[in-house]
């Protein structure tokens, strides 16, 4: 047991790490909290409008569209420790004065949809940047503990803040959740000044000058030379469109279709958490990088328990299903993640991280408000099903194709206690792909 806790939390033994994770975890646990009292705020002003929180979701997300690769550029060019720093000044600074026009009662739908917007914008410089800045934190070695730790953290906060906030919200309303949100988000800031410069790992980065001649371009041309790569983008770009939505969904699916209060919506959020800490936690003893078939294995498994949940008629069959949904899910995020960042030049690091996430983060202004339109008038259950029926045709289609491309087959073997599928594929052609890949 002991070695199984050292291997599992090994990143933390590094100093810079354990503080980034420690303020991570802080600041998610409030963001959480944030995002479960902004929906309810969102439902009460708006008559329980499902397309009006399908706009906030989409304003939120917009600056990831528009301005994700522009700041991988700069994550690339300057230090990834000062844009850190500025990017949770603004997020504080934001979150304080959203508190502020809650508490005092005078907030109005508009100003949701403005606060949503500006912190988008926040999180657009902020996510590529954190993403790419833990292989500073840790070096190649640990990177992909440390990358499963932090989705750990997320989902850590993940359970703990909905939780928090469904029975905060019940209690006192929605005001002093947005304002312990707001003095949460501090966390990074203070460990980001307790950091030290000496102890990051830096080595593999490019000199100055051609730090400077990075260009959005050239990362997106390296990305469309990589079918590695594009394959786990690809296909979280469809997730991220059709069901990674449930902040949205989840809530019009406890508010209109089991007619709940805000405490059972945030045990939905909590058990789909607790699902995806146990995935993360189950990505952590990965060492190298993951095969393309646990990518699109974990995929087809995530697609085929959202349609379930879509589908399941009683309140607690979908809790029940919201926890392997939420195992897969991140087990399939991660995977891909990994695959996608332990693939990839030091170089290049920053703006492929920026294409990571907004593949994986900006498709969803594209999507929420048509999911929202759907949950309103179709139902909110049709619009996880629907999201994830197409999301388990197009992960099969993705299995064919690459399938066909390595010359695999798929073979079914007994393996007590379950199943297993296995893939053969041709030695030379195996060989080959190893040698593009590369």
């Amino acid at each position: 047991m002991r070695a199984t806790l050292t291997t599992t939390f090994q990143s933390l033994q590094v100093r810079n790490y354990r503080i980034f994770a420690t303020g991570q975890l802080i600041k998610l646990i409030g963001v959480w909290m944030m995002f479960i009292a902004q929906d309810w705020l969102v439902l009460q002003l708006s008559d329980d409008s499902a397309t009006a929180l399908g706009v906030v979701v989409a304003l939120q997300f917009t600056p990831v569209l528009l301005f994700t690769l522009i700041f991988g550029r700069l994550a690339d060019r300057y230090d990834k420790r000062l844009l850190l720093f500025i990017a949770n000044t603004m997020w504080f600074v934001l979150s304080i004065a959203m508190s502020v026009l809650v508490l005092t009662g005078v907030v109005e739908l508009w100003h949701v949809f403005v606060f949503a917007a500006l912190l988008g914008v926040g999180n657009a410089l902020e996510t590529p940047v954190r993403q790419a800045f833990v292989s500073e934190l840790v070096g190649t070695p640990l990177l992909p503990n440390a990358l499963a730790l932090s989705s750990a953290t997320f989902n850590t906060a993940r359970i703990v803040g909905p939780a928090v906030a469904g029975l905060a919200i019940a209690a006192f309303d929605v005001g002093p959740v947005f304002l312990i949100s707001a003095i949460a988000s501090a966390a990074p800031l203070i460990g980001l000044i307790q950091m030290r410069a000496g102890d990051l790992y830096r080595a593999d980065l490019p000199v100055g000058g051609v730090r400077d001649a990075a260009k959005v371009m050239d990362g997106l041309r390296y990305v469309a030379r990589r079918p590695d790569l594009m394959l786990p983008m690809g296909l979280m770009a469809v997730m991220g469109l059709l069901l990674f939505n449930f902040q949205l969904t989840l809530a019009a699916l406890a508010k209109t279709v089991f007619n709940t209060g805000a405490a059972s919506f945030g045990l939905f959020t909590t058990a789909l958490a607790t699902g995806a800490l146990a995935g993360a936690l189950a990505a952590s003893g990965r060492r190298g990088r993951p095969s393309v078939y646990v990518v699109l294995g974990s995929g087809l498994a995530f697609a085929g328990l959202g349609t379930l949940v879509g589908l399941a008629p009683m309140y607690w069959l979908v809790v029940v299903l919201l926890v392997p949904t939420g195992f897969f899910m991140v087990y399939f995020a991660q995977a891909s993640n990994q695959r996608v960042q332990l693939g990839v030049d030091a170089a290049f690091r920053g703006r492929v991280m920026a294409l990571w996430v907004l593949v994986f983060l900006g498709t969803n202004p594209v999507g929420a408000p048509a999911i929202g339109w759907v949950a309103e008038h179709v139902g909110a259950g049709a619009s996880i099903w629907l999201g994830g029926l197409l999301s388990f045709l197009i992960s099969a289609a993705a299995l064919a194709w690459q399938l066909r491309r390595t010359g695999g087959r798929l073979r079914l073997r007994w393996a007590a206690p379950l199943p297993r599928f296995y893939v053969r594929t041709h030695p030379r052609l195996r060989d080959d792909l190893a040698l593009i890949e590369s």
